[in-house]
């Protein structure tokens, strides 16, 4: 990656950095996280009222990836902070360690949110910083200091009317998947692409039928979860990552991500890390530049951050204290 200077972290969201009850996997051994108030996060190291969610030593981080055996152990105590709420009920939760680190990520490099979540969606999420750039949908909208780039928008949506089949025809295929009731949505996310939501991920039924039928419409799959995606092949997170670096101007690209619809971004980086579930670890996905957390579930969360922060902390050595 070559521009100007500086760092550019690309992060997903949903089970990188944040977590529901039910993708929260504690380690064993440890206790029920216990759930904290965000305004009991020690103010100094997380912003209040702001938008967004273990260590390696610098020395030991190799310059153009960090080995996935330098990625911490699992702590003892995890305290969970809500950052989303739907329909006035708890929905997704970070850890406070992982807010207080993204925090000084956030200080240190131009940190981008980076989701397959719709705008909507995205806007509900609360992780203590107001980053100046977000990509939501997949790459379908690029944010800028909160606003949706209209530019970016038509650009896309001239992109994916010429190319592949229409969403249409795709929600057709979604609907006809979902025959039997398996599914308790089924739904076109932002006009760009299409999701469907099982009642239980066991009852998803076998994709290769459906996985055929969208690559041939230059569609690709992924699961996620109770989630099943099906995404034009010409939407993608990393060409709104490109994009963003361009504008920022920074030299170095750093990455997480969990998920098939996260691999474009994740190769793309000097160096990135996956947490040790999700979809991409079920598939035993791997690639050089890629480390991969010890643990899973939310203290993975925080190993993402810590080890990306080390990364930058190496490349910038910064005299301010860093976040213990």
């Amino acid at each position: 990656m070559t521009a100007g200077g500086g760092h550019l972290v690309a992060l997903d969201l949903d089970k990188t950095l944040i977590f529901s009850r039910r993708s929260l996997l504690p380690p064993a051994g440890t206790v029920e996280p216990a759930l904290v108030e965000p305004a009991l996060v020690e103010p100094a190291l997380v912003e209040p009222a702001l938008v967004e969610p273990a260590l390696v030593e610098p020395a030991l981080v190799e310059p153009a990836l960090v080995e996935p055996a330098l990625v911490e152990p699992a702590l003892v105590e995890v305290e969970l902070v809500e950052v989303e709420r739907l329909d006035g009920a708890p929905l997704s939760f970070a850890t406070a360690r992982e807010l207080a680190l993204l925090a000084e990520l956030h200080r240190r490099a131009v940190v981008v949110p980076v989701t397959t979540r719709t705008l909507a969606q995205y806007r509900r999420v609360d992780l203590g910083i107001r980053p100046r750039y977000a990509i939501a949908a997949n790459g379908g909208h690029l944010l800028v200091d909160g606003a949706p780039d209209p530019a970016w928008a038509a650009g896309i949506a001239a992109q994916l009317a010429a190319a592949g089949a229409p969403l249409a025809e795709m929600l057709a295929l979604a609907e006809r998947f979902a025959a039997g009731g398996w599914a308790r949505t089924v739904r076109a996310a932002d006009d760009l692409f299409v999701y469907l939501v099982a009642h239980d991920r066991p009852a998803i039924p076998d994709l290769t039928g459906v996985t055929a039928a969208a690559r041939a419409a230059g569609w690709s799959v992924s699961v996620q979860g109770r989630k099943v995606y099906l995404v034009p092949t010409v939407l993608t997170k990393q060409r709104a990552v490109d994009e963003v670096v361009r504008r920022a101007g920074t030299a170095t690209l750093l990455a997480a991500g969990d998920s098939v619809l996260d691999i474009p971004m994740l190769l793309a980086a000097d160096a990135a890390v996956r947490p040790a579930h999700g979809e991409l670890h079920e598939l035993g996905w791997s690639a050089p530049n890629v480390a991969v957390t010890a643990d899973a579930g939310a203290v993975a969360g925080e190993q993402v951050l810590a080890a990306l922060l080390d990364r930058v902390r190496a490349d910038r050595p910064d005299p301010t204290p860093a976040v213990p």
